[in-house]
């Protein structure tokens, strides 16, 4: 007789109880990149949808890591006119897959919800290990969701006193900085252009989704740490490639995703560029030293095995779940 097989389905509202913006995510977010620096993670190439017509984009990822017992595919989407629609522009879901039978044992329908953390707490990862310790200022390019947590998981890593916003939409900027303020204890103000914000921070973050450069090569002291987050699919950009070759030292997830999906696809001349993988940087396989004076950028496109690990804690940490009992038939 064979065997029946029950899928775990968890809802958002349970994940966002057990699963949060914390120390715990950011060490789930390092134990990625050093497991990807391990080179024994499978991670397929990243799927990338992009609906031009309706501005979207879906993208799939998978990970895992051989040995471990399960992998995890994800997919997420962001279309930025959902708003008019009542709809949030995100949404998303894991699978965790058996990998010994291949069966799904766990669906979890976060809608974006851990693509959100693990986005954050890569962030945190990269300040932590590359900018300065006596970072103090911010500045966080865009002002909406994933802005929000970048701020939220510097403060985790780096003792910010200022924060500085900026964004397309003033009105967006102006809510931003008035809601952080009250949140974090912390000044945060709103920057009338990106020159200004840059100028004054030692730590500046990323965080939209444009196809223009947004930074450019005046606009970095020295002594300043950006992380980008926004570029993560084909013809996105937020440093210029002149900023880019400013920089002493250019750290990113992954060499071959970010020559497709990440700032390195505008930068002609990157063999000429000292490029290092935070894995290694992690691990110590790299032995990352940096002077007050240097500019330091990370590119973040995000890597299938960091949607591994976050899903994987969130498995570990619900208990309140729907059992699916699945039977399917023998195929004919």
């Amino acid at each position: 007789m064979r065997r029946k097989f029950i899928v775990n389905v968890v809802n958002e509202n349970e994940i966002k109880i057990k699963v949060c913006l914390n120390q715990d995510a950011i060490k789930v977010s390092e134990s990625a990149f050093i497991k990807y620096s391990s080179g024994n993670v499978i991670m397929p190439p990243v799927t990338q949808i992009l609906v031009d017509e309706f501005h979207g984009q879906t993208c799939i990822k998978s990970g895992y890591m051989k040995g471990d017992s399960f992998f995890v595919t994800k997919l997420a989407s962001f279309f930025r006119n959902n708003g008019t629609l009542g709809l949030p522009n995100s949404s998303g879901l894991m699978l965790i897959v058996n990998a010994r039978t291949g069966n799904l044992d766990t669906l979890l329908l976060d809608n974006g919800y851990l693509t959100g953390i693990r986005t954050a707490a890569a962030g945190a990862v990269a300040a932590k290990y590359l900018s300065r310790e006596s970072s103090s200022k911010a500045a966080i390019i865009g002002a909406g969701k994933q802005a929000r947590l970048q701020l939220r998981a510097l403060m985790l890593v780096r003792d910010i006193k200022s924060s500085s916003v900026w964004s397309h939409n003033n009105s967006s900027s102006e809510e931003f900085a008035a809601s952080m303020t009250e949140e974090l204890g912390i000044p945060v103000s709103v920057s009338q252009s990106i020159s200004a914000a840059v100028r004054e921070a030692d730590i500046v973050v990323t965080t939209t989704p444009s196809c223009e450069a947004l930074i450019q090569s005046g606009d970095l002291k020295p002594g300043t740490h950006v992380t980008a987050i926004g570029s993560d699919a084909p013809g996105k950009t937020e440093i210029s490639p002149q900023a880019v070759a400013q920089a002493n030292h250019y750290i990113c997830d992954s060499y071959q995703q970010c020559k497709i999906l990440g700032e390195l696809e505008f930068v002609k001349n990157a063999n000429a560029l000292d490029i290092i993988e935070l894995g290694d940087v992690i691990t110590g396989k790299h032995q990352y030293k940096r002077k007050d004076n240097d500019i330091s950028i990370c590119d973040l496109t995000g890597l299938g095995i960091q949607d591994a690990e976050i899903a994987l804690l969130a498995k570990r940490l619900s208990n309140n779940f729907i059992q699916l009992d699945s039977n399917p038939e023998e195929p004919q």
